[in-house]
């Protein structure tokens, strides 16, 4: 018997988990999952926006997956610090660690650290009840609000902050979030990328999403946009972009109307400081032009926009793990089809797959693909790793290194007392947003 463990328990975790299980050419293979949180899904739980529920509903999938009766979930499990990777693989015959990328890519501006200041990533924590995300605080007393990014989390946090309470209300948004959003007196919400239209990174899907709000007008400059040479004819443009730039042409095409909150679309503007006096209180940007070659060039022009909240979303980073090799320059584990590199040498035993390994690309289906090229490594290493031997229960070395995990159980105990809290709240599920609850509903049950 082969015994493996996958740390994370996202798409990644749960699909080489699940191509383990599935295959046929190493019989009698085991599967722990382990994560850092009490609850499975990672970001399809944590980061799918609480109004896009077919994506959410990816979770049916993945719990199909971590139900196999050959995989066990693990949760409250923390890897590095916590439990050196030395002594995980003293545990198992092989660890894959599909921890993603965790932080955020900063600006390196001055007043990046300003109060009303954050990253995309800190506020999807919020609104999604991340167990360790600060407490609300976010749009207290903020009329404007600059999302710099041109993602679909850039667009995700804007139609968040456009959307009314009663739109958010029968999603799992947290009490304490959806009040302060009820209470927001955002008005005008700018989505600012140092490009044009053509290389904006969002689907036409969620572009169109954000048109289409009650309340809200969707803007954009047209004078901005037409500094963009497709902006004049899109159609030998790529599908895709085509379809996004002809969206922003419909917005542009449309005059101005009475409405509560207003999204626009910037182009061509690049962030060089926040200012304020001990809170933001303005952007200052320098326009750009195209350089010819796909990028763009300075101007020297500038330009202010009033924001008492600044959001930051371009692009994430992983972060190292104790006891793991990391590249810092691209922010993921050193790696050859998914074999950890120490010093140029695969590591017997130690394996990644997802965002950890090949950096912050692709949609969640990319793991699907990512996952197998890493399980197929393992495998082709499966009769080296089977010869060494371990101790015959890893639950109970787990605890005895100090760890309390959560077995599936105390998850389902999680889910059910979630969806007490939303009928005492009057409505659907309501996620838990702190450790102490969502542990204490854990125990409970599991």
């Amino acid at each position: 018997m082969l015994r493996v463990a996958v740390v994370g328990s996202g798409p990644s975790g749960v699909y080489t988990a699940q191509a383990l299980v599935q295959q046929q050419a190493v019989p009698g293979v085991r599967v722990d999952v382990l994560d850092r949180l009490p609850c499975p899904y990672g970001l399809v739980r944590y980061g799918v926006a609480p109004d896009h529920e077919k994506i959410k509903s990816l979770q049916n999938n993945l719990r199909e997956a971590l139900e196999h009766p050959d995989v066990t979930f693990l949760g409250n499990v923390r890897v590095g610090e916590g439990l050196h990777p030395k002594r995980l693989l003293d545990l198992y015959h092989a660890v894959v660690y599909c921890v993603g990328a965790a932080a955020d890519r900063r600006l390196g501006i001055p007043g990046e650290d300003l109060p009303g200041s954050f990253s995309a990533t800190e506020f999807v924590s919020w609104y999604s009840a991340h167990p360790d995300a600060a407490p609300g605080g976010f749009v207290l007393g903020a009329r404007s609000a600059v999302v710099i990014g041109v993602g679909n989390v850039a667009v995700d946090v804007a139609r968040v902050l456009a959307r009314g309470a009663e739109e958010l209300r029968p999603t799992d948004v947290p009490d304490a979030a959806l009040a302060a959003l009820a209470d927001s007196r955002v008005t005008d919400i700018h989505i600012v990328g140092r490009r044009g239209p053509a290389q904006a990174k969002f689907t036409t899907k969620e572009l169109r999403e954000l048109g289409a709000l009650p309340g809200a007008q969707a803007l954009v400059s047209q004078e901005e946009a037409a500094l963009d040479p497709a902006w004049a004819d899109p159609s030998g443009l790529p599908g895709a972009v085509r379809r996004n730039v002809e969206v922003l042409q419909d917005w542009a095409a449309q005059p101005p109307r009475t409405c509560g909150r207003r999204i626009r679309m910037r182009f061509f503007l690049r962030p060089v400081a926040l200012l304020g006096d001990g809170a933001v209180r303005a952007v200052r940007f320098e326009r750009t032009a195209p350089d010819g070659h796909g990028g763009v060039r300075g101007t020297g022009q500038f330009e202010e926009i009033e924001a008492q909240l600044v959001l930051r979303s371009v692009g994430y980073r992983g972060v190292p793990i104790a006891g793991l090799p990391f590249d810092g320059e691209r922010g993921t584990v050193p790696n050859d089809r998914g074999r950890v590199l120490r010093e140029g040498v695969p590591s017997p035993g130690e394996y990644v797959a997802g965002w950890i390994k090949r950096g912050p690309t692709g949609v969640i289906g990319t793991n699907r693909s990512c996952a197998k090229e890493t399980v197929a490594s393992l495998l082709a290493d499966a009769e080296a790793l089977g010869a060494r031997k371990l101790p015959p229960d890893p639950l109970e070395a787990l605890r005895g290194a100090g760890q309390e995990p959560v077995q599936w159980p105390g998850w389902l105990g999680i889910e059910a007392a979630e969806a007490a809290l939303g009928r005492r709240l009057g409505r659907g599920t309501v996620k838990i947003p702190d450790w102490n609850g969502l542990l204490t509903a854990a125990r409970r049950t599991g």
